[in-house]
């Protein structure tokens, strides 16, 4: 059952500084992420990926398209959409005089939940830092814990932009257990990330958006399949893939 429908969403920005013509983010792009999997979202610095989400999450207005999540309309119900998605917070939107404890209790709060903050830090394996502040706590303990702070309201969806950027190897390989065993318990998470291996790991099907737009979408293996080729005969990869169809300039 699709949970997350887009339908030609586009975001289209007046032109800025001395440019003469507006700025496309996001070109009529359309697609479903199905109740149950991880679903990822890759492309180049500039792609859209960022936007693509905050729109989702109704955070960002739309230009033009329709959106629905668990049969939500964003445009229509952005507060009743917001109650049945969880958005992965940055480190600099807590508050540093309070415990992870503390700011549970005070995020369960805003939806008017009375949770169990034990239980949160339990699953994000931080029980034993529950009287500790955010600003003490290493770089993995701090994407994990924005995951627990985005689980405060037992969402359908959970949204993570790039959880994993900037930890060690055994931090991000912690957190990819994470997303495991929140999908396990049935919750729909939707990623974006710049790592090809991350992806290849946790996501049943990507879309790769390049230019505002979404040049493929399938499951991993249906995408290394058709695109993961190489001229040497080598096993294809996603990173292949994602070459491929977005090419090997860089992008600033």
């Amino acid at each position: 059952m699709e949970i997350v429908t887009v339908k030609n969403l586009t975001k289209i920005y007046p032109p800025a500084n001395n440019a003469s013509e507006p700025f496309t983010a996001v070109n009529d792009i359309s697609f479903s992420i199905i109740e149950g999997e991880v679903f990822g979202i890759l492309g180049p610095n500039g792609a859209g990926k960022t936007t693509t989400l905050e729109m989702i999450e109704g955070l960002r207005s739309m230009t033009a398209g329709e959106i629905t999540v668990a049969g939500i309309s964003v445009i229509q119900d952005p507060v009743k959409v917001k109650s049945h998605i969880g958005v992965q917070l940055q480190e600099s939107e807590y508050f540093d005089y309070l415990t992870l404890s503390e700011l549970l209790d005070l995020f369960g709060s805003l939806y008017n939940r009375d949770i169990d903050p034990d239980k949160l830090l339990e699953q994000v394996k931080l029980i034993d830092k529950k009287d500790v502040l955010v600003k003490n706590l290493s770089g993995g303990q701090k994407q994990r814990f924005s995951i627990a702070s985005a689980l405060v309201n037992e969402p359908k969806v959970l949204f993570l932009d790039e959880p994993t950027t900037g930890l060690d190897p055994q931090a991000r390989r912690n957190l990819w257990d994470l997303v495991k065993e929140i999908q396990a318990r049935g919750t729909t998470v939707v990623l974006t990330t710049h790592y090809m291996g991350e992806a290849e790991v946790l996501c049943d099907r990507i879309a790769i958006m390049d230019s505002a737009k979404i040049v493929a979408l399938d499951t991993t293996q249906n995408l290394i399949s058709k695109h993961g080729h190489t001229k040497t005969g080598e096993p294809g990869t996603l990173e292949n893939v994602f070459l491929h169809l977005t090419g090997k300039e860089l992008r600033e």
